[in-house]
């Protein structure tokens, strides 16, 4: 029997996927989420005197320790001895300084820095299995049409952290059809003209987690897009209390249950 091309090119997405998240120092090794303050102190789990500085007129991120404290810099691979600086623009991140099976992710997020942990040893991480999914269906598989705006827009949501507020740049509408009901979705457009949908529908807190995103590729020169709703995934605020991921833009919760792509974790 002749395999199903989409069905197959599906399970390589699945693999790729299940791959990407058990990375040693990927999304399900995070430990922690701590913000640093203008007094230099301790944080949890990791040795040196982190703080933020605002002195030179441009806030930087600092840490001052000694190198019998055992840290090092992730890129160089040397002890940390002494004072030093790292700058960052809102929603970056830089992976920093390692301290044994530790990675410590500097983030700027809602324009303020944070500290996160990578633990290549965390739990979240060794006893990751997979992620549950629904069987694939082809009838989840939507063609659509895409409605650029004249230029993006840059609308607030809020995120998986409630101290920390987002933006959604929202590039356009995916529009589509289904049980006689038009959807129409906001979605970010990447540098390649792909884009990204976060969203709501009807599986939310039952089997799946509060919501999902699905990516396409950018659409033909028609304005048609195909919208492959068996690729809809997690963020990594579904696995760790510790992420900061977007909320869906308002408008883009369907009445439907879309009943394809990742379930919650838990999820039998």
């Amino acid at each position: 029997m002749t395999e199903d091309p989409q069905l197959a090119r599906w399970q390589r997405f699945r693999e790729n996927r299940t791959n990407a998240l058990a990375e040693e120092h990927g999304w399900l090794s995070l430990t922690s989420l701590q913000w640093l303050t203008p007094e230099p102190s301790r944080l949890d789990g990791i040795p040196g005197l982190w703080h933020t500085d605002e002195s030179t007129g441009l806030e930087t991120a600092v840490l001052t320790a000694r190198a019998d404290e055992g840290l090092v810099f992730v890129e160089e691979g040397d002890p940390v001895d002494g004072t030093f600086a790292a700058h960052l623009d809102n929603e970056e991140s830089l992976n920093w300084v390692r301290y044994g099976t530790v990675v410590v992710e500097l983030a700027m997020r809602g324009g303020s820095y944070a500290v996160r942990t990578r633990d290549s040893q965390s739990p979240t991480l060794t006893e990751f299995r997979g992620v549950p999914v629904y069987d694939y269906a082809p009838e989840w598989v939507v063609e659509a049409r895409w409605e650029p705006y004249p230029e993006p827009r840059k609308v607030p949501i809020s995120t998986a952290n409630p101290l920390v507020d987002g933006v959604h740049r929202s590039a356009g509408e995916v529009v589509f059809h289904r049980h006689g009901h038009e959807y129409r979705l906001q979605a970010e457009q990447g540098r390649l003209g792909d884009l990204t949908i976060t969203f709501h529908d009807e599986t939310n807190g039952r089997t799946t987690d509060d919501w999902r995103k699905v990516s396409t590729a950018a659409p033909r020169p028609d304005g048609t897009v195909i919208v492959d709703f068996n690729r809809a995934i997690n963020y990594p605020s579904a696995f760790t209390p510790y992420g900061t991921c977007p909320m869906p833009v308002r408008g883009n919760s369907m009445d439907l249950a879309v009943e394809a792509g990742e379930k919650a974790p838990d999820a039998s």
